[in-house]
């Protein structure tokens, strides 16, 4: 299963439209004014999935993950302050690649390949091809990959 992963431009939130290979809407994520970034996933229909919210008075740049209202796990930044190790509590997982760059893997605990995230060029907002083995865990790679984004976005500013 493939998903794209595009950013709309707006005016300072983050707002993004996750659509499948035939172009339909799969997903919705928008953000909201507050200290950290504060993004909600919404299904096709509008419906409340998943939040993911970046702690603002934090040592380590740490989001967290919440998948309806239960707190799922955990992604932060380990190592220095330009550094772009994670250390990750979601699922048991684990990223691996050019995280700078956009293109990394994530695995499970046993390293099986769970997704492939990569960034497209040549388009005027970031826009992300999400390869996805298991159609089941759509919602939690997605949330995954916009818990880094939120965390990229924090170095950058």
């Amino acid at each position: 299963m493939k998903l794209y992963f595009k950013q709309r431009v707006t005016a300072f939130l983050a707002a993004y439209d996750v659509y499948d290979e035939a172009g339909n809407t799969v997903y919705t994520a928008e953000s909201q004014a507050s200290w950290g970034q504060l993004i909600h996933v919404r299904g096709a229909n509008g419906n409340y999935l998943a939040t993911v919210k970046q702690k603002f008075w934090s040592w380590r740049s740490t989001c967290e993950i919440y998948i309806g209202p239960d707190f799922a796990g955990t992604i932060h930044r380990d190592g220095p302050l330009f550094s772009t190790h994670y250390a990750i509590d979601y699922r048991g997982w684990s990223v691996s690649g050019n995280f700078m760059e956009s293109d990394y893997s994530i695995c499970d605990a046993s390293g099986v390949m769970i997704a492939a995230v990569s960034k497209e060029l040549f388009h005027l907002t970031d826009q992300y091809c999400i390869e996805i083995l298991n159609p089941d865990d759509a919602l939690h790679v997605l949330c995954f990959v916009l818990a880094i984004d939120a965390e990229k976005a924090s170095r950058s500013t």
